[in-house]
């Protein structure tokens, strides 16, 4: 039986969990990551990548940022197309910020050299994970790593193990809510090793449904269609796929390139938050608190804003202040909900919703009505700049 102790343990090495114990190492605070998941899995896995400004600013302020200036691909604006039409945003002009096109695996690989580097503790592959005494001034978790039983005493326990992680479900019933919808539509992603087609992230409209263009670097490109949720991809040949998106995406005097499908893959959209992210002496941080659909390129973001916040109270609690970290789920949520908010904005604007054949259509001129409006008024540019870029509030 082996036992330690440190400052907080975090479950959950995805990039909030990494993240966070990365920033309270910068911050002089000692912990141990606990991950029930290989190393090389983590790696593995293919989400977000888009960073807004303010992402970049902290992850590079926390020595990470080498390899994401290097590679990451700066963006002024997006495309919103309608009507076989494309119209730029540039958020540069309207308001003097970018995003960074910078995959979720990347700043895995960055945090996970880090650590490497630095001697952190992560137990990767551990099993039967369970925390303990939550309500108490001693909280522990206890799990089993390399056939020898683990316990870790702590001040504090920090949730970053997603949305079918235990530390959420460790919160009684009776002190949580959560507010969930579930979306009719998918995503169909793929990655393919083919330029990009664009300079420009493209969100597209079509009457056969939503399509968007981006990429991960200059040489692979990165894109989506809207799907059934029940849809299979075994049904999506290649050639099908590039069919649906050469539709979707097509305006007069441009091409779509195609090229090798390395990935792709199905994934059902929704809304989640929970009621709160605290419990006694557990935090919650990332997807174990709340998701987002992926519209508005808001997931990734919102975990490094929970991750810049509680760092920073936790920080402030060992200079014996406690303000921040008691006001942790409350500055979280709010800003959780604006980016909901955005969130569910870009997605009913550029989502065909399944209805009968009249509501469809009304539906559908509805959203191009939408569409027209925000790509020829200042002020609504202005609103989607600042929401996109980030919430500076």
């Amino acid at each position: 039986m082996s036992h330690e102790k440190t400052p907080v343990v975090i479950i959950g090495a995805g990039p909030a969990g990494l993240l966070l114990s990365w920033a309270l190492r910068d911050a002089g605070i000692d912990s141990i990551v606990v991950e029930n998941r290989s190393q090389d899995y983590v790696l593995a896995r293919i989400r977000a990548g888009v960073l807004e400004q303010g992402s970049v600013e902290y992850l590079t302020r926390l020595g990470l940022g080498e390899r994401l200036k290097a590679e990451g691909l700066e963006h002024d604006g997006i495309y919103l197309q309608y009507g076989g039409e494309r119209h730029r945003i540039n958020f540069n002009d309207l308001i003097g910020r970018t995003v960074t096109v910078y995959g979720q695996q990347q700043v895995v690989k960055d945090l996970v050299t880090a650590h490497e580097n630095a001697g952190s503790t992560i137990y990767y592959e551990a099993t039967d994970v369970a925390v303990h005494d939550l309500d108490s001034a001693a909280p522990s978790v206890t799990f089993g790593h390399g056939g020898e039983k683990h316990t870790v005493s702590a001040d504090f326990v920090v949730g970053a193990d997603g949305f079918h992680g235990i530390c959420r479900s460790a919160i009684p019933a009776h002190d949580i809510t959560l507010f969930d919808r579930s979306y009719p539509f998918a995503w169909l992603g793929i990655l393919a090793d083919v330029a990009p087609s664009s300079d420009e992230l493209v969100y597209a409209l079509h009457e056969d449904g939503f399509a968007m263009l981006s990429m991960r670097s200059p040489e692979v490109s990165r894109l989506y269609i809207q799907v059934d949720p029940a849809d299979d991809i075994a049904r999506w040949s290649d050639e099908r796929i590039w069919g649906a998106l050469q539709t979707r995406l097509g305006v007069p005097g441009w091409t779509l390139t195609e090229g090798p499908i390395t990935d792709k893959s199905i994934t059902p959209m929704r809304s989640f938050v929970a009621s709160t992210l605290s419990y006694g002496t557990l935090f919650l941080v990332g997807d174990a608190g709340h998701i987002v659909p992926p519209t508005g390129a808001k997931g990734l973001n919102s975990a490094i804003s929970d991750v810049t916040q509680l760092a920073e109270a936790l920080a402030a609690h060992y200079r014996q202040d406690d303000a921040l970290l008691a006001r942790y789920s409350e500055t979280a949520l709010a800003r959780q909900w604006r980016v909901q908010q955005f969130s569910r904005w870009m997605t009913d604007m550029l989502h065909r919703s399944p209805g009968d054949l009249q509501s469809d259509a009304f539906d559908y001129r509805s959203q191009v009505g939408q569409l027209d409006y925000v790509t020829h008024s200042p002020h609504a540019q202005r609103m989607l700049a600042e929401q996109y870029t980030g919430l500076l509030l």
